[in-house]
């Protein structure tokens, strides 16, 4: 049997993620401050993407999150 669908606590879970992905983007960005000069431009471009859909990731919780609160 499925378990009832408890959205009590999506809004502290929601933050959570936020708060998640804005370390791992601000990580990457850190890393490759540190070092652009040392990996391939393949490895850099992988990493801005991850950091671009991070971003988007970001927008979309955000979003959701004031969805969440609205009900």
């Amino acid at each position: 049997m499925a378990k009832p669908d408890n959205r009590a606590d999506n809004e502290v879970h929601l933050q959570q993620h936020i708060d998640h992905t804005i370390a791992n983007l601000q990580d990457t960005e850190d890393y490759l401050d540190e070092h652009a000069n040392e990996i391939s431009a393949d490895e850099k471009q992988i990493l801005e993407a991850k950091n671009e859909r991070r971003r988007a990731s970001i927008n979309g919780f955000v979003e959701e999150k004031k969805d969440e609160a609205g009900q």
